[in-house]
């Protein structure tokens, strides 16, 4: 099993911790838990020379800082390490020096949004904790992407979409 450096999760409100490592939903107060890493350790453990030399996929190469310990838990659909592009003509009007203002390219991800990165790992978790069903509300991207990583790591997935989902959503949805 590969090292992961979380030390807990943490409430977004309260600060009350839980342990890592077993399901949690919402904090008690209803909020969403943060993941806390020993940044100490991780210091210790992880260079930028460690990250160069990395012949992981995409933002696996990144693995030490993020949750997920075993690695036949990463689920990937090909993610790469997307560009940040410079907008020097748009720096002036944005108040920002040229070279200052820079967009990422996240268009490039496997189902062509930024909710690939994280569903990617929400799910690459889920398989970590042993969990075989996820669900999830939207009326966006984020449920294809959770659809197309789930299905790529063998789980079941539920998506919950309300009425006036466009219906480009749903069919891409649908195709995962």
């Amino acid at each position: 099993m590969s090292q992961t450096f979380v030390s807990h999760l943490e409430c977004s409100m309260t600060g009350k911790r839980y342990e890592a490592g077993e399901i949690h939903g919402l904090s008690e107060a209803g909020r969403p838990l943060l993941v806390r890493y020993d940044l100490e350790a991780l210091a210790r453990a992880v260079d930028k020379d460690t990250i160069a030399a990395s012949d992981a996929p995409g933002f696996w190469r990144y693995a030490p800082f993020l949750p997920v310990a075993a690695e036949e838990n990463r689920i990937s659909l090909g993610e790469v390490v997307t560009p940040l592009i410079p907008l020097d003509r748009s720096a002036p009007g944005l108040g920002a020096m040229p070279h200052a203002a820079l967009i990422k390219d996240e268009g490039r991800l496997p189902t062509g949004s930024f909710k690939a990165r994280g569903l990617c790992l929400a799910v690459s978790m889920a398989r970590e904790l042993g969990i075989h069903h996820l669900a999830i509300p939207t009326n966006g991207n984020a449920g294809a992407a959770m659809a197309a990583y789930a299905r790529r790591a063998g789980q079941k997935a539920t998506v919950l979409c309300p009425d006036d989902t466009p219906e480009i959503n749903i069919r891409e949805i649908q195709q995962q």
